[in-house]
């Protein structure tokens, strides 16, 4: 079974077992299961060589029950429509989860942009946003960058919208450059809700007391700044990796100077003072918190019972299998879910739109300050709601949001209960 599709099923399972703890009725159990649109488009580029050629899209739109759709755009060889489902659902409970008045989406191109010029990507990006134009908008879907994407690109996609529109619409996506209506935060935006979520568990955990030890798996943009910002808090970077390899020193690693580091050899490898390791090691060092902030399925039932951390936060989406779970939950690891770990650049997105939307744009502080309120009460109510059910963080989050989310159906819909 592929990774994509694997990350399907999961999906699909992490909400049937929610619907099945709440009792749902059949019809909203039905109605949540698959996406509210799938929209598929074949975006036409002319090529530098003067050839054209067409590009497979996607936009899926899960769920809009609880406000406009949201999700990011990605560019990679490897998007398939179940790809997109998937990360669309994901979406509809990430944004219920932290409470923020969206729906779920996703979108993607079959390509991979490095294999194109500044000017290819620029004239797919354009004419990809102007397919799903009449499907999307400040008050019905808002895509933002994902994986292949960047402010860049939401720039580009920005104006075509607007020129279409006639007039400057900078609400239709987010993630954009400051320069024309982007968010202050937004680069560290996952980071900084992450980094809340592990205060708050340290909090509920009695663990706020000691310097914690951190590992960080993936030191790209949500890795460097996870590590950068719990360094700058006294807590000490033991471990590090990227696509090049993984590092180690009990002793503490300055994330600063090993991002400076990578970016002259192109890897953290041999950064000095740091004994290199097998990237898979780097998850079971002695640690009290581990950051998976790369590719889903790192952590499985081989790797799981000699992970060391009290604590994992999922900075990456779905890095711990579902066998995996089985086993940290029996040791009593904290998983800090997916699902509320790394909402935090949806909700600073939320944010974006606001602003967008008032054409009043907050500081670095307000912005900062306004996330981690909203990161550390969206902890507070899934750890209640793990509590009161007697599941692990995982399972509560998931109740929670699909909980949201049906009620929100059920509202709409009828005016009967949607539970049995």
């Amino acid at each position: 079974m592929d990774k994509e599709r694997n990350v399907w099923l999961m999906t699909q399972q992490r909400m049937e077992n929610a619907m099945d703890t709440l009792g749902l009725k059949p019809g909203i159990k039905k109605y949540l299961r698959e996406p509210r649109k799938t929209i598929e488009v074949s975006v036409r580029v002319q090529m530098d060589d003067g050839e054209i050629d067409v590009f497979k899209g996607y936009r899926v739109q899960h769920n809009s029950d609880r406000g406009p759709a949201k999700g990011g755009l990605r560019f990679s060889p490897t998007v398939t429509l179940d790809d997109v489902k998937a990360l669309a659902m994901l979406m509809s409970l990430k944004t219920a989860v932290v409470d923020i008045p969206f729906g779920g989406a996703k979108g993607g191109i079959t390509v991979n942009p490095k294999e194109l010029s500044v000017r290819e990507l620029e004239a797919l990006s354009r004419q990809y946003i102007l397919e799903l134009s009449p499907n999307i908008g400040i008050d019905t879907d808002i895509p933002a960058p994902d994986v292949g994407t960047n402010p860049q690109i939401m720039a580009w996609m920005t104006d075509a919208y607007s020129i279409q529109k006639g007039h400057f619409v900078p609400g239709i996506v987010t993630g954009k450059p400051l320069e024309v209506g982007g968010s202050q935060v937004r680069d560290e935006a996952t980071s900084v809700g992450v980094v809340s979520t592990i205060i708050s568990a340290l909090k509920h955990m009695d663990m706020d007391d000691i310097e914690p030890r951190v590992a960080v798996q993936g030191f790209g943009n949500a890795g460097f700044h996870c590590a950068r910002i719990l360094h700058d808090m006294g807590f000490r970077i033991v471990a590090v990796s990227d696509t090049g390899g993984a590092i180690y020193n009990p002793e503490g690693i300055n994330p600063k100077k090993a991002r400076a580091h990578k970016l002259k050899s192109r890897s953290v490898c041999e950064f000095p003072k740091c004994r290199p390791i097998d990237p898979r090691e780097l998850l079971e060092v002695d640690c009290d918190i581990l950051i998976p902030a790369a590719l889903e399925n790192q952590i499985d039932e081989d790797n799981a019972p000699d992970i060391k951390a009290r604590i994992i936060a999922e900075a990456a989406n779905a890095p711990v299998t579902p066998e995996a779970d089985k086993i940290l939950d029996q040791r009593n690891i904290m998983v800090i879910p997916d699902l509320l770990c790394n909402a935090g650049g949806v909700t600073v997105s939320y944010f974006e739109w606001l602003q967008n939307r008032q054409s009043y744009y907050w500081s670095y502080r307000e912005v900062s300050s306004k996330l981690k309120k909203i990161m550390e009460r969206a902890f507070s109510e899934v750890y209640v709601m793990s509590q009161k059910r007697k599941v692990n963080m995982r399972n509560a989050a998931s109740i929670l949001a699909v909980k949201r989310v049906a009620d929100a159906v059920s509202l709409k819909t009828t005016r009967s209960r949607c539970y049995l």
